[in-house]
């Protein structure tokens, strides 16, 4: 590598994590022209994974760029309201058992969706964007909200109250650097709004079995924010299924769960508690 000289240069650095990425357009914006960035990466100061995308050089080039890098790097560096969801979201927090062995799928949601050179990345995972806008009105910007406002410079962040929000970091890599999910109450709510189509009743039954360790708080302001009469009726069917010791603290009556009947399976049985068909041979599935 050249001499590390160029004043530039070394502002760069200041904002840029090794390891993590940036594109084009924030490059540009900060004064750092295409020409230029063709220099460093000539000099070995930047890679680049992809077109219109650079990555601070690593100190171990065998490390393979991973998921985890791309999505903090969205978090962190590039300020986009994305947060990792969903089933990727359970599976990152000791439910992996009850679902795939590898994470396959990155679910991402936000108000926007994340950059398109996402899918050009040499990574082994497939992004998927969720807006999750029925599910949820809350502005992942909101200060305080969650925690996409960390800064890797001082390590500081505006959430520091667990229960306000349905998100938390998990510390990732040798760095800790900060990985905003949506916790598991949340999680569940994102993946059941997946059924019938994108998930199946059986790993979500298999789930909520394995949900022993839940926060009713949490899970009540969550319940009260969500938009969808189908989730909050299938998370108390599922509840109710498998006698959860929580579920006495969140009362099905304080929750709008709508009128009339919900088809989700053709040819189903009708819960006659909460009106939604479910399989008839649920307990059978495999």
């Amino acid at each position: 590598m050249a001499k590390l000289n160029d004043s530039k240069l070394n502002s760069l650095f200041r904002t840029l994590p090794e390891g993590l990425l940036v594109d084009s357009t924030w490059l540009r914006s900060r004064g750092y022209s295409s020409s230029l960035c063709s220099q460093y990466v000539a000099a070995g100061w930047l890679e680049q994974p992809a077109r219109r995308v650079y990555q601070r050089t690593r100190t171990n080039l065998n490390d393979a760029l991973t998921w985890q890098q791309v999505v903090i790097s969205l978090q962190t560096v590039l300020d986009k309201a994305l947060v990792v969801g969903g089933r990727t979201a359970l599976e990152l927090q000791g439910l992996s058992h009850y679902l795939s062995a590898q994470v396959r799928e990155v679910h991402l949601y936000g108000p926007e969706a994340p950059p398109t050179w996402l899918d050009d990345l040499p990574v082994d995972v497939t992004f998927r964007h969720h807006t999750g806008k029925r599910l949820f009105a809350d502005d992942l910007r909101t200060p305080g909200l969650t925690s996409l406002d960390w800064s890797l410079q001082t390590g500081a962040s505006a959430n520091d109250d667990p229960l306000r929000s349905g998100f938390r970091q998990l510390d990732w890599g040798p760095w800790n650097w900060p990985l905003t999910v949506s916790t598991v109450e949340r999680a569940i709510l994102e993946l059941l709004d997946q059924l019938p189509n994108d998930e199946s009743f059986h790993q979500a039954d298999k789930l909520m079995e394995g949900l022993t360790m839940i926060s009713p708080r949490r899970m009540a302001k969550l319940l009260a924010g969500c938009r969808s009469v189908k989730v909050k009726r299938l998370f108390f069917f599922f509840a109710e299924r498998h006698q959860h010791r929580w579920l006495s603290q969140l009362d099905p009556r304080q929750f709008d769960l709508g009128v009339g009947n919900r088809v989700l399976v053709q040819g189903g049985k009708l819960n006659s508690r909460y009106h939604i068909t479910v399989p008839e041979d649920l307990d059978g599935l495999q």
